[in-house]
């Protein structure tokens, strides 16, 4: 088994803007992984706020002793001896599990979503994700939504001026909304309030009104909020499933915080026994860990999957998108295309 890789900074094509951090481009680690023949692609999207970089990537990249992994690869040893190798680092870990994934679907000549039991007729429809910005470059922004034909817009809140970011939005279109106040919110009798007048204004959802940390806080909003609640910087890996019980309604997965599709899948399950909702989210990413996250998708509730769509350099080909849902390939593995 070898492995090579390429560093990419992935452009973003608006500055992407949340409560607490602003970006233009992402750090991405493409991996390949060849093994008798075939290739599995993997990627590390390393959104600087996670803590992951070129350097750490590439330096636990050198410690894998990747002669361990043989077909059938058994992916809780895998993430196992991984998680030995050093704490945290989801993303990298992520690139090695889904590039492993996209192997064996190869080699088994099967789609990876048949390997998890997805059927991609219950693919949910995906959000295009707004950051934070002014009324102008929020217009464009939904411009380019509608260009695609998306279905669902998912809005960056958190900060002071939350409420015209709305009515920003509705001033060009009706389309349902998805919030994300990225632990924004840092009144509860406040956010509640919000809750009401969100749902008024056609929101589905919420992403994680107040400070992860802030138990009590998040859990009373769910509680009193007429709309589900979704646990997401609170929610990084199984661990935090069960935890997530009782303070929101539901989860927010993420291969990048997960470390891969395997305990994503293992997420979601853990999810499903406790009647929690799924939203199967992404970073900013390439076609690679998007139909990594797009595979599994038909086994959760809602999708925020919208990385290639955000980006200007994205080195594959577009995953295939109509009607606001992705269209999965019946080739083996990811489904992965190289752009010529």
């Amino acid at each position: 088994m070898k492995i090579s890789y390429k560093l990419l900074n992935l452009e973003l094509k608006f500055p992407f803007t949340i409560a607490k951090f602003s970006r233009t481009s992402t750090p991405v680690l493409l991996l390949e992984v060849h093994f008798e023949g075939f290739v599995g692609f993997g990627e590390a999207s390393m959104v600087p706020y996670m803590g992951e970089s070129f350097d750490t990537a590439t330096d636990f990249l050198n410690k894998v002793d990747f002669s361990r992994f043989s077909y059938p690869f058994n992916m809780d040893n895998v993430i196992a001896y991984l998680d030995e190798i050093a704490p945290g680092q989801p993303a990298i870990k992520a690139a090695i599990d889904t590039a492993l994934h996209d192997l064996t679907g190869k080699i088994e000549n099967k789609p990876c979503y048949e390997l998890f039991g997805a059927n991609p007729d219950n693919m949910p429809l995906t959000t295009y994700t707004i950051g934070i910005d002014t009324p102008e470059v929020i217009v464009k922004k939904v411009e380019d939504a509608l260009a695609y034909n998306f279905k669902l817009l998912k809005i960056k809140l958190g900060r002071d001026n939350d409420r015209l970011l709305i009515d920003t939005i509705r001033s060009v279109t009706e389309l349902p909304l998805y919030v994300d106040a990225n632990q924004g919110w840092e009144d509860k009798i406040k956010g509640v309030e919000m809750t009401y007048w969100l749902q008024e204004q056609g929101v589905l959802l919420i992403e994680q009104p107040m400070d992860k940390l802030d138990i009590e806080g998040n859990a009373y909003i769910t509680e009193h909020s007429p709309i589900p609640i979704i646990g997401d910087e609170a929610v990084q890996r199984f661990i935090d499933v069960e935890k997530a019980y009782g303070v929101y309604h539901g989860i927010n997965v993420k291969l990048m915080k997960s470390a891969g599709m395997h305990e994503a899948f293992r997420m979601i399950k853990k999810a499903k026994g406790l009647d929690m909702r799924i939203l199967i989210g992404c970073m900013s990413e390439t076609s690679v860990a998007t139909l990594a996250g797009a595979n599994l998708a038909p086994l959760c509730d809602f999708a925020d999957l919208d990385g290639p769509f955000l980006t200007s350099n994205n080195p594959f080909k577009q995953p295939d998108f109509q009607e606001g849902k992705y269209i999965l390939s019946k080739k083996p593995g990811l489904g992965v295309e190289v752009e010529h």
